[in-house]
Formats: C-alpha cells, structure tokens, sequence
C-alpha cells in the first residue's frame, strides 16, 4: 500500500484546534516546536535547546533572556560563536531512519485504529517513512511473518508479545509492546437465536467464538464465565476463528456467541445475526486491547526508524482518542484500504451510541478509546489469567516478564518528549467487583475457584 495524503484536513490531537499540518507551539517563543514538527525542524530545535542550555543553564534566566531579546535574535548572536549549522547537519544526519520503507502487518479490526490513521494522515511520511500496511486475516500468520522478518512491526493481541517471549506455542522471539492501540472496544456478541437465553448461567454447551485462545478477548470471555459459574474448558467450547469470519460463522450457527474486537460484534447487528450482550468495559473497564508489537531485532537494528514510527503512531493515536474526531476517524478507516467496513458501523464503534441488536440505541462514550502507554500492572493481570488457565509456565516470574515485554518507561519518555502527557505509576484494576494488586499475583490467581491448575 503505498502512502497517499488524506483526503480530511484532521485538526491537532493536542487541542489547539488548527490543523495538524499549521499547528507550533508558541508558548516558549520560535525556538521550541510543536509534536507535529518534521523530524528535521524537531531536531534543528533540540540542538539550539541544547545549546541555549548550556551557555545559560539557569531555566529562570534562560526564559528572562528569551522574552528580552527574542528567540531569533538570540539565536543569531550564538551563531556567530558556534557552528549552529554543523551541529545541526551532524544532528540530523544521526537522527534519519535507518529504513525508510518498513512493512507493519494488521488485522482489520478498530483495535488497529492509530495504526491505519497515522498512514491515513500522512503521519508516516512527515517522519520520512514509507510504511506498507500489510492486511492479514489472523495472528498466526503475523507471528510467522515477524519471526521471518518480513514484518518490522505488527498490531498484535495483546497476550501474543508475551508468549512470543517466553516461547510459548512457537519459537521463542523476543517482542516487545511499543504501544497499546485501543482500550475497551469489544463485546460479548450472542446469535439472535439466543434472545430468550441471556443468563450466562443458561449457556451449557454453547460454542463460542474467539480471535487467539491468548488474547485478552479470551481471558475476559473466560474470566465472565467462570465468575458466572461456568467452567469454559468444560461447559462451552471455545474455538478460534479469524475476525473477519466471525459473523459468517455465526449467521451460519457454527456459533452461539463471540467476543471479538470490534467492528465484528456491532456488524453482526448490522447483519441482524447478532446482538450485543455485554461490553468489555463493564467486565474490566479501560483494560487495552491490542498493541503495535516490534522484536529486539527491530529496535536494535534501526533505532530511529523504530524511533520514528512511535512517534507517528502516538500522534495518530491521541487525535483518535478525542470523541469530537471520531466520525472522522469512522470516514477516514471504512475504505477497502483500511477496514474495509460501512461508515455507519465503525461510526457505531468509535461514537460510542450504537443499535444493541435488541431494538436499542445505546449511548455509551467510553465503548471505545485509544491511550497509547502501555501499563505493566495489566500485563501483570493478563499473565496471571494465563497461568490460571495453564497457559504459561508455573515458574513465571509475573513482573520481570511485564518490565521486559511492555516498554513502558521507554514509551512515556517518548511521548513526553513530543508532547504528550504519560504516566507510568500503576493504577488499581478492579475486574467484576475483584481487585487486583499487582504485586501479588500468584495470591490472585490462587483466590479464583474455577482454574485449570
């Protein structure tokens, strides 16, 4: 896919209100620029920082001087000291990527949504990539492609960089959470079959339909129905489709019920095969979904591409979480480009005011939202969900896993770095009335009464 101009002039996901393409922040005078900067202005504007820093690195004195003389005026004063224009040649020259043309696979799901919008946008480019979105029907072929190194990056569910790590299921390849692309945004979706069974303790023997027995959409359909006295190794069945089959195969009865990540549960409305029974936001609300996934390989071969496509990614993924941007959002992703969806159902998704599939209209804002830090403390929770189904090994060692796998300290330096609020302090997670504390997994996993272990 190569990369073409938006057809939308998106406005800043920062909140000024201009357009992307205009927006500089001014507050600090011509000397700093914005997050939207090109690379090459951000990177002129570091080492004139940098510079200004040292010859006054008092911050009080440094903005006393600046709002005297002027930025410009200052600057030009310095240049006839310093070789301004090396340092910056030298600069940039170190800060290129070093691929410019990568390829990133997805899964046409809205989970991907920063992914796509940053190519949409045009982000990509303003940071010198060429970025060819991959489309993939599941995350069985995204694994053997990143293994192979076909992928330099891929959208992933959510578990998959940590099994990956630790081998489990396959070779053992080192991957790592760059940032999380969506919180919230699935449902339990029923066949309309089952309208007059929607107590999950009525549902002995159905077949359920799941994207990766790893994924978070997994974990949380099996953490519903054992909290609802279901064993879901013994009392349904769960099987593993591709996302885009999910609707065909319950329109045809191969299934009773489904947790994919959106748009699938509300196409099925669409379809009228389907219903929504319960948002995964009321089971485990803000729990991330997907993530942009990159290898060791990756970051350590290339560095400022890595570097580069982060900060393309985060952009794309705050202008994306503003519910004002949304419907923009929906026009932008529905083509065959993208998702490949109606307008009207992603707009459905990401507006957060939906038809259920049993003759309502739904307002509900937080369906869906995009924050891209990854938090270690729901790694921690997601592997404690793993091993309480004897998914991973028993020795596990919960928060060394979660600080090699999420990059979480690394992701809050970047987005602060162009602009953006990021906090890596652990937040309390409560799942279906159930506290979780981080710092005592294997306390947690043991507290549950329904487990394979």
């Amino acid at each position: 896919m190569t990369e073409t101009p938006p057809r939308l002039k998106p406005r800043c996901a920062c909140g000024c209100g201009g357009a992307l393409e205009s927006h500089r922040e001014m507050s600090q005078g011509a000397l700093y620029g914005g997050a939207h900067d090109g690379v090459e202005a951000r990177v002129d504007r570091l080492v004139e920082s940098a510079i200004l820093g040292a010859i006054a690195p008092d911050p009080m004195f440094r903005r006393a001087f600046l709002k005297a003389v002027g930025a410009s005026t200052a600057l030009a004063a310095i240049s006839q000291l310093l070789p301004l224009g090396a340092a910056r040649a030298i600069a940039q020259d170190a800060a290129k990527p070093e691929k410019t043309k990568l390829n990133v696979g997805y899964v046409p799901i809205t989970c991907t949504t920063p992914l796509l919008l940053a190519h949409a946008m045009g982000e990509y480019g303003k940071e010198g990539l060429e970025v060819n979105l991959a489309r993939t029907p599941g995350w069985a072929i995204v694994r053997d492609k990143l293994i192979s190194a076909e992928f330099d990056a891929s959208h992933l569910v959510l578990a998959m960089p940590l099994t990956m790590t630790m081998g489990v299921g396959g070779p053992t390849l080192p991957t790592h959470v760059s940032t999380v692309q969506n919180v919230n945004g699935n449902a339990i979706t029923l066949s309309v079959r089952h309208k007059d069974r929607r107590d999950p303790r009525d549902w002995k023997g159905f077949k359920f339909g799941i994207p990766h027995q790893h994924s978070m959409h997994a974990m949380l359909l099996r953490y519903y129905l054992a909290e609802n006295g279901l064993d879901p190794d013994r009392d349904v069945e769960l099987r593993v489709f591709p996302p885009p089959d999910s609707v065909a195969n319950m329109a045809s009865g191969n299934l009773d019920g489904m947790l994919f990540a959106e748009p699938w549960g509300q196409r099925a409305v669409f379809e009228g095969v389907g219903f929504l029974h319960a948002l995964t936001r009321d089971i485990f609300p803000n729990h991330p979904c997907c993530v942009l996934s990159v290898t060791d390989r990756f970051i350590t071969e290339s560095p400022n591409s890595y570097a580069a496509m982060f900060r393309a990614v985060v952009r794309a993924t705050e202008f994306a979480d503003k519910p004002e941007n949304r419907k923009q959002v929906a026009e932008l992703l529905a083509p065959a480009a993208y998702l490949n969806q109606p307008q009207t159902v992603l707009e459905q998704v990401l507006t957060g005011r939906y038809a259920d599939g049993l003759g309502k209209v739904v307002n509900e804002p937080d369906r869906i939202g995009f924050k891209a830090l990854p938090h270690r403390s729901t790694a921690i929770w997601l592997l404690t969900q793993l091993r309480r189904w004897n998914m991973v090994p028993a020795d596990v060692d919960y928060a060394a896993m979660a600080e090699k796998v999420f990059l979480a300290t690394d992701a809050a330096r970047r987005m602060k770095e162009i602009g953006f609020e990021a906090s890596v302090t652990p937040f309390q997670t409560v799942v279906m009335g159930r506290a979780f504390d981080p710092s005592a997994p294997q306390a947690y996993v043991d507290s549950f009464p329904i487990k394979s272990i």
